[in-house]
C-alpha cells in the first residue's frame, strides 16, 4: 500500500531546500526508488513537502541519504505525518 508522508520542517528555507535538492541529485538520489511523487510547497517563507511512497522500506532507505544532508545543511526534518495513500487520481 502506497504511503502519504508529510513534513514541515522548520527553518527549511527555498534556499535550503534547493541545496537538499541539489546533494541528493549529486548522491545519484535525485529520483530515488520508490517515491511515486514528490511535491514542494512554500507557505510563509518555508518549505513543506508531500510525497507519496511505494513502502515504508524504499522511504527509510531514502532516508539514510537524505537525513545527513538536511543535518549538514542545519534543517531539522522532525517527524513526518505518515498516511496510507487511498486513491491517486492524475490530472
Amino acid at each position: 500500500m502506497a504511503l502519504g508522508m508529510y513534513f514541515a520542517p522548520s527553518s527549511f528555507t527555498p534556499e535550503r531546500y534547493d541545496n537538499t535538492i541539489k546533494r541528493l541529485e549529486e548522491a545519484g538520489a535525485g529520483a530515488p526508488p520508490g517515491r511515486l511523487h514528490h511535491v514542494a510547497v512554500e507557505t510563509d517563507g518555508l518549505i513543506q513537502v508531500f510525497d507519496v511512497w511505494d513502502s515504508e522500506e524504499s522511504f527509510q532507505a531514502f532516508g539514510a541519504t537524505l537525513i545527513p544532508i538536511m543535518t549538514e545543511l542545519g534543517v531539522d526534518p522532525g517527524q513526518p505525518q505518515v498516511s496510507p495513500v487511498r486513491n491517486m487520481i492524475r490530472g
